[in-house]
């Protein structure tokens, strides 16, 4: 067959990948433990498939997930954010010395969600205001904000009340049963099909993906780039604001050592879920899944008693292959 024979067939299969690659890669990984034995030899299934445990996975999913749905936003305007974590530990750590100052909880969702929005509008205005590099800007931010949150902590954890308040947002009840889910896990799915609603059928939206496809034609249109860029990095900010107060409430204790390489999975998760580094293209729900595929991952490696780093190779692996899939459906320009 001739290359112009095949190329509509192409097309069409590279969008398959990007739509359904992320289900696809959770199914496999969903029939690779269904099928694995444990160090004693014992199904791991019995275990990994457990209502509890799947639970477990949900809450694992929730930090990355959150800081996910604004890692998107940023991917498809073409841009790239390495602060994530260090804004994760950052805010978990405001969230944790307003508490012990005597903040009610909504105040200090509030204050720490807008926190991390402000830090997430300086990376930018530096971005768009002085044209520079994201990969540069938020590199040097994630050193900053990191040495702000250990200043704010005076490099040690501050704990907060393990009942009541905010530690009510990622509880775990009824351990053994899958449900009730805790309330994190559900304001991350409101909040992911909000962010789904205005990435795909929201004029901000399309501006978002139109300066990811081209930022020089956008201009041409008329789209202000500036803002939207800026807009997009204020959005991140928040969304990396709320995986902190998530962070905070899981871990009851705000450490500004936490969350080191966060910005990795979360990147990873994006990327897996369909996302294309080059911009102009991406998928929430992509990126929820990739974020699950991840935490199923880690979980189910855990049980089969495998070491962390064996864990750490095939998360790599799976990344490795997420970007050649990325590049693949991409195509010839």
């Amino acid at each position: 067959m001739s290359n112009e024979t095949l190329s509509p067939y192409l097309t069409h299969l590279r969008r398959w990948v990007q739509v359904g690659g992320p289900f696809l890669g959770l199914i496999l990984v969903c029939l690779f433990f269904a099928f694995a034995r444990d160090e004693f030899g014992d199904p791991a299934r019995e275990s990994i498939f457990k209502p509890g445990n799947l639970k477990t996975v949900m809450v694992q999913t929730v930090v990355v997930a959150v800081g996910a749905l604004g890692m998107t936003l940023v991917i498809v305007s073409g841009g790239i954010d390495l602060s994530a974590g260090s804004i994760v530990a950052f805010t978990s750590v405001l969230g944790a010395r307003l508490i012990s100052s005597g903040w009610s909880p909504v105040p200090v969702v509030l204050v720490t969600v807008l926190a991390g929005a402000g830090i997430g509008l300086l990376n930018g205005a530096a971005i768009a205001g002085f044209r520079l590099l994201p990969f540069i800007v938020t590199l040097g931010s994630m050193s900053i904000v990191r040495g702000g949150a250990k200043w704010l902590g005076q490099n040690q954890a501050i704990s907060i009340p393990n009942e009541g308040g905010l530690a009510q947002l990622m509880k775990v009840h009824s351990p053994d049963s899958l449900f009730p889910l805790p309330h994190g896990v559900w304001v991350m799915l409101l909040l992911a099909v909000i962010t789904a609603v205005v990435l795909r059928q929201s004029v901000f939206g399309r501006h978002i993906v139109a300066v990811g496809s081209n930022e020089s034609t956008a201009r041409l249109c008329g789209v202000r780039v500036r803002a939207v860029k800026m807009a997009v990095y204020a959005l991140a900010g928040l969304c990396f604001g709320l995986a902190g107060v998530m962070q905070l409430s899981r871990l009851t204790q705000g450490d500004p050592t936490v969350a080191v390489g966060l910005e990795l999975d979360i990147i990873a998760a994006v990327v897996i879920g369909g996302a294309s580094l080059s911009g102009g293209s991406g998928s929430i729900l992509g990126a929820i899944v990739g974020a699950l595929l991840m935490a199923l991952l880690r979980n189910g490696t855990s049980q089969l008693g495998w070491s962390n780093y064996i864990q750490e190779i095939i998360i790599g692996s799976v990344i490795v292959l997420a970007v050649g899939l990325d590049r693949w459906r991409q195509g010839k320009r």
